[in-house]
């Protein structure tokens, strides 16, 4: 249960940061209240994961796979750009969360 708190965590973060672009600097109301609503949201369900997932392992998680997903969301829904330095270091971001979620799976035996 833990981890799908911590995937929900995620989407809900990466939900604000989109609503935080979309916002216009806060004078967008509606964006404005997603924001809020939805980091809101993240925080409390990232803190609820923590009683099964180490705060390390369930922080760096949360973090780099929000940022990977941001940049591909960045690509997709505002056109922003896709260097080859850009697409590597999102491949790192997401092999660095695959290895956390491999040492932390080994830990748990």
């Amino acid at each position: 249960m833990s981890w799908i708190l911590l995937a929900l965590a995620i989407v809900t973060e990466v939900m604000g940061t989109i609503a935080l672009k979309t916002s216009d600097g806060f004078t967008n109301l509606g964006s404005s209240a997603m924001v809020i609503t939805a980091y809101s949201a993240s925080i409390v369900l990232l803190g609820l994961c923590l009683k099964g997932i180490d705060i390390g392992v369930a922080y760096a998680i949360w973090a780099g796979a929000g940022t990977a997903l941001i940049a591909v969301a960045g690509l997709f829904l505002f056109n922003e750009s896709m260097t080859p330095l850009k697409l590597v270091s999102i491949t790192l971001i997401i092999v660095g969360v695959i290895g956390l979620n491999l040492a932390n799976g080994s830990n748990a035996a």
